[in-house]
């Protein structure tokens, strides 16, 4: 017995250094997850540049009449008494498109034939025209064909249609109307009456020689009916309330601009078929 304890003993002495030296089993560390990946934030795609107008077309073709218009930027306030000392005279800048008008007028007057031109000028191009150092004989600068060829150079234009002003005297007066505007007439601040007037000449110049085209009787029955009208024409009459006073005050005035293209509308489409047609 003893013996056999004594080998039991020396059995265990040689089991407990192995348990010893076998590692405790580890529970294995739980992985970190890894930090998720912020989105890409997706650049926006950039802008499509606006893609450029075309250029107007360029006009082209052969040019049968160029439209030349020089009426349009002052308008004429004037005030008459009985006598030539009582009248009173203004010109006053405006910008109511009445060059515009002109040409407007003239292309409905061709049915927008393609062949008419509107031709730019110089600024003060055509003051020795309206401001000639002579009245009755005028320097060959002043005279209006030869003002439309120092500029038309390039234009190369069958025919120039030039739109002036001129200076028209009142009828049954000394009283001179000068070029489109306004006048008041009468005695004192009760008695007077307001008209609209438009003196707008036509004239047309040859392209090649730049003589200017003779029309001695355009237009004869039109203006012969009207001279005999027995009433006043409506679109002349202005009522006083409309007279501009100050004078300055035209420029701004609705009513005014409205009533005298009316006027220089009407002018124009009685005069323009005669000017127009061929010869």
């Amino acid at each position: 017995m003893l013996r056999i304890a004594v080998s039991l003993i020396a059995l265990l002495s040689l089991l407990t250094p192995a348990v010893a030296q076998t590692p405790p089993a580890t529970t294995a560390p739980v992985a970190q997850s890894a930090p998720q990946a912020k989105p890409v934030a997706k650049k926006a795609a950039p802008k499509a540049k606006p893609t450029a107008k075309p250029p107007v077309a360029a006009e082209s073709g052969p040019c049968r009449l160029g439209v030349i218009s020089v009426i349009g930027d002052r308008y004429s306030v004037q005030k008459f008494g009985i006598t030539i000392y009582e009248a009173e005279a203004s010109e006053v800048p405006i910008d109511w498109g009445l060059d515009d008008l002109v040409f407007a007028r003239v292309r409905a007057a061709t049915n927008n034939d393609p062949g008419v031109r509107r031709i730019a000028y110089p600024k003060g191009v055509f003051e020795p025209f309206y401001n000639p150092k002579t009245i009755l004989i005028r320097d060959p600068g002043e005279r209006l064909p030869d003002i439309v060829r120092s500029f038309t150079a390039n234009a190369n234009c069958e025919r120039y249609l030039v739109a002036t002003t001129f200076k028209a005297e009142l009828p049954n007066s000394h009283m001179t109307l000068n070029g489109i505007g306004t006048y008041n007439q009468g005695v004192g601040g009760i008695l007077r009456h307001s008209h609209l007037f438009a003196n707008v000449a036509i004239t047309l110049i040859d392209g090649r020689s730049y003589e200017e085209i003779k029309r001695p009787f355009v237009n004869f029955g039109a203006n012969f009916a009207a001279s005999l009208r027995l009433t006043e024409d409506p679109l002349n009459k202005l009522d006083n309330s409309l007279f501009p006073a100050p004078p300055a005050a035209a420029s701004a005035s609705a009513a005014l601009r409205e009533r005298t293209r009316a006027l220089i509308t009407d002018r124009l489409d009685r005069g323009l078929p005669g000017y127009l047609k061929e010869e």
